[in-house]
């Protein structure tokens, strides 16, 4: 591809000839010759550093947000921007012949999209999807690294849907990823805001700054569908221009799509979607208000795309729950445990209180706090788990490089105001092999935080920490021993 085909859809001024472009990268290691080398300022590394070095490398030319005093630079308002229409422009734009659907907001993202999916594959819709647990190209599942890919492997990955034959994708859409401009160049046909409490402010700094970055993906969209049960999602539905659908679970006078008379078991969540004047039967085989509201999302969301509310509501029941979110592991206890990827105040708080409605006898989670991300919601955490639950468990999360106990000593205070007891466990295996030793019959024992993950981050590195597995072989040992 040209030079400057690569560059269409961008404004720039270029000290460069039109020529053959090879490949494009904004990683000065992969800089090859006939290449495009992007530069950008990173937290720690900034690009445009590398950029004379790219062209000894070989680089054709080099894209700059400022003047480098060098040949063959094209200066751009963005390098950032720049870089994802480049990378959509390299792959043939195949995300302009698909009909995306974005899923954005702090807590349901994963949730709310696995339910979309489904929902268009019921009505026959071949659909890929993108986000925190797994890709999916219909049936087939790839890893994935991060919530929201890098332009370069978004674009890859939209160009092998649409080969498989793809017709819609759906996808959380993260902060950081708005904020960086990942999705530049990206039309969806429909965006769901889910909610918005404390989560990142370790990247965004200010609430406000979270909520802004959230935002943009709303001027990028051709239809809204947002949660009035949330104040931010209130907020961006007077701030918006393009055409919105509401959802409620308990605002159902104002909202276009709302549930009630909802009823929970531990396995399943049953209600009626009232929408249009008229009732729908609805039931999803998931417990909890939340996945009653994730459900209402992506029933709007998929009706915004042209699936009858009714035919939405029909598939309803063959949705399958995602791995890691209240997920009931198969055990013969006379306990249960699930497992759940809640890891934020909210998160906990609207997990709690769902179990708390279905279970027979105490609630007990165990939790931790991440390590090396906002220090200011980890009393929160606590406060939250003392709040809705009957015992708790603090243990870690992934520490990452950080003291165990220090983040454990920052959400202790969270305790205080409440009379439930806990204990301290800092090492997780240990912790999840107390509680399992020490539940009690008809207790539902949660632990929270890891959810579909397999991994832990600890100081000296990353190992392998499946809960499910772990969870198994304890639990062989516990009843082996007796």
């Amino acid at each position: 591809m040209t030079l400057y085909k690569l560059l269409d859809g961008i404004a720039f001024e270029s000290g460069a000839a039109d020529t053959e472009i090879g490949a494009i990268t904004c990683d000065s290691r992969q800089v090859e010759r006939g290449s495009l080398f992007f530069c950008q300022k990173g937290v720690k590394l900034d690009g445009h550093d590398h950029a004379a070095k790219a062209l000894e490398m070989g680089a054709a030319a080099v894209v700059a947000q400022r003047d480098l005093g060098i040949k063959n630079q094209i200066i751009v308002p963005d390098t950032r921007e720049a870089w994802g229409y480049a990378c959509a422009n390299y792959f043939g734009n195949p995300a302009k012949k698909l009909k995306l659907m974005g899923v954005t907001g702090t807590n349901g993202k994963t949730s709310t999209t696995y339910i979309m999916k489904q929902i268009l594959e019921a009505a026959g819709k071949k659909t890929g999807l993108i986000g925190t647990i797994q890709n999916e190209i219909s049936d087939m599942i790839i890893p994935a690294k991060h919530t929201t890919p890098d332009p370069f492997q978004l674009h890859a990955m939209f160009s092998r849907m649409l080969a498989a034959g793809c017709e819609y994708v759906v996808m959380e859409v993260s902060s950081h990823a708005l904020d960086q401009k990942r999705l530049a160049g990206c039309y969806f046909t429909a965006a769901v805001f889910t909610n918005l409490t404390q989560d990142h402010l370790d990247y965004h700094g200010t609430m406000e700054s979270y909520y802004n970055a959230k935002r943009l993906l709303f001027d990028m969209c051709g239809t809204a569908v947002i949660n009035l049960d949330d104040a931010y999602g209130k907020r961006l539905l007077e701030e918006i221009s393009c055409p919105a659908r509401t959802f409620s679970c308990g605002d159902d006078a104002a909202a276009d799509f709302a549930a009630k008379n909802i009823r929970f078991t531990a396995r399943q969540s049953s209600y009626v979607t009232f929408h249009n004047s008229i009732l729908h039967k609805s039931i999803i085989p998931m417990p909890g208000m939340f996945n009653v509201s994730n459900a209402l999302a992506a029933t709007a969301a998929c009706e915004a795309a042209g699936i009858p509310t009714e035919d939405i509501t029909k598939s309803l029941p063959g949705c399958r729950g995602v791995p890691g979110r209240m997920e009931i592991l198969e055990t013969d206890t006379p306990y249960t445990v699930i497992r759940e990827y809640a890891h934020s105040p909210d998160s906990l708080e609207k997990m709690l209180t769902a179990v708390k409605a279905f279970a027979p006898a105490r609630v007990v989670v165990l939790f931790g706090c991440a390590g090396n991300r906002d220090r200011t919601k980890r009393p929160q955490m606590a406060g939250a788990a003392a709040k809705h639950a009957d015992f708790c468990i603090l243990t870690s999360d992934n520490p990452r490089d950080e003291d165990p106990q220090r983040i454990i000593d920052d959400a202790l205070p969270g305790f205080k105001p409440y009379r439930t007891p806990h204990k301290v466990i800092a090492d997780r295996y240990d912790a999840i092999r107390w509680a399992l030793e020490n539940s009690r019959p008809d207790d539902v024992l949660v632990l929270a935080g890891k959810g579909h993950e397999d991994y832990q981050v600890l100081d000296y590195g990353t190992i392998f920490f499946d809960e499910k597995v772990i969870v198994a072989e304890l639990l062989a040992k516990i009843y082996g021993e007796k």
